[in-house]
């Protein structure tokens, strides 16, 4: 596996970018619904404050160059505020992009929210969570949110397969519900996290469809692929398959172990890794 070496000639053959993490502030380990994860992960008790730092310390352990770190926003309310995110991403503008949640049951605030996410805060995407909402992703409510996406030119992110929380999950099959969306909204760029499991030949039929559909592999390391879906990497599918941890839910360091079994040649290898969601999210990685 290749490593970073910054300023070096091949370098951006060793880019590593991280679509999906979320900072776990005290808020969003200690809430109810992750019981479930913090057993898997050992976690016996949720301390008062986690520093930034030990988000930093898992992307820097695995030589990662870019995460996209997510709000989080349900019924109750914020669980990771957008403006926690960007002061996230102020103290480490050189490895963290925000990416943007809203409240769904206003959809006329959410228009608004997503429009600060991009023009104020600098986002690069706006993600929701159709389990924690009780509601697929072709309900009327998100649908102004997916106008403001488009008009603000940056993707709608979603969770896509079964959910680890403890909540029902139906709202992550891709047909009939991202199916719908993807019709209605041909101009809007999705990306579905999680690789879709157990409805994988599902996401993968949609991202074969439409253009702008993608798949982001948060959530899974190399080994628990489907192999349906490492064919589909290897081939057709090496332009719209993107890396991605979930981290604190799974070490990012995790998620690349094992890469060099699936047998990827140096393009699909480079378009997982990095080159796919620097041209779906727009990112400028000149520095790195």
């Amino acid at each position: 596996m290749p490593t970073n070496t910054k300023g070096k000639q091949g370098k951006q053959d060793a880019l590593r970018i991280d679509a999906w993490i979320q900072h776990p502030s005290a808020n969003f380990a200690a809430h109810p619904m992750f019981e479930s994860l913090r057993r898997w992960m050992g976690m016996e008790e949720v301390p008062d404050e986690i520093p930034l730092d030990v988000t930093v310390a898992a992307l820097e352990a695995a030589d990662i160059d870019r995460a996209l770190v997510s709000a989080w926003w349900g019924p109750e309310g914020a669980i990771i505020s957008n403006d926690e995110v960007a002061q996230m991403v102020d103290a480490r503008p050189d490895l963290l992009v925000g990416v943007g949640s809203v409240d769904l049951s206003q959809p006329m605030k959410a228009v608004e929210q997503v429009r600060r996410c991009v023009e104020e805060l600098g986002f690069k995407a706006i993600r929701a969570l159709p389990w924690l909402w009780d509601l697929p992703p072709d309900d009327r409510r998100y649908y102004p949110v997916y106008v403001a996406c488009v008009e603000m030119g940056v993707p709608f992110c979603l969770q896509v397969g079964h959910t680890g929380p403890l909540r029902s999950s139906e709202w992550g099959r891709p047909i009939p519900y991202l199916d719908h969306v993807a019709l209605d909204f041909p101009e809007l760029t999705i990306v579905g996290g999680h690789i879709g499991y157990p409805w994988t030949d599902e996401m993968i039929a949609l991202a074969r469809k439409y253009p702008n559909v993608y798949i982001d592999t948060s959530a899974y390391k190399p080994s628990r692929f489907p192999p349906q879906f490492v064919d589909y990497l290897r081939k057709d599918g090496r332009k719209k398959v993107l890396f991605g941890s979930n981290f604190p839910m799974i070490m990012p360091g995790d998620c690349l172990s094992g890469l060099g079994e699936l047998g990827l040649d140096d393009e699909a290898r480079e378009r997982f890794l990095w080159r796919n969601a620097v041209e779906v999210f727009d990112l400028d990685v000149s520095d790195s």
